[in-house]
């Protein structure tokens, strides 16, 4: 198969590395492979990516969206790691998705299918 034009990492920047590792960690199980001080890749999240550290202020870049079948769960499970949701669940054809922002101030959304 050609792997050619297909999406095959995803990097962000973090304020803050320590802070966006434990985040992801506690709220989806990711792992992740420090490469110095500056950069930390991450695995177990269904597509490989990084994190690069940056003292500057973080714009809104890529929606990654992370499926999943509890959206009330995960939902809370983000709260409970100091991320921000700044879209509520809401329906779309096919399923309903939230969105929230990262302790660095990444915006990411959630989904899952309908049910039935």
């Amino acid at each position: 198969m050609n792997n050619n034009n297909h999406i095959n990492y995803i990097e962000f920047k973090a304020t803050n590395l320590a802070v966006t590792k434990a985040f992801y960690k506690n709220v989806f199980g990711w792992t992740f492979t420090d490469y110095g001080e500056n950069y930390t890749s991450f695995e177990n999240s269904g597509v490989a990516g990084g994190f690069e550290k940056t003292n500057d202020p973080i714009q809104n870049g890529v929606l990654v969206v992370i499926h999943h079948e509890n959206l009330s769960a995960i939902k809370t499970k983000i709260i409970e790691n100091k991320g921000e949701i700044t879209q509520d669940i809401f329906s779309f054809p096919g399923g309903k998705r939230f969105q929230f922002k990262d302790p660095s101030g990444n915006e990411l959304a959630v989904w899952t299918e309908d049910e039935g």
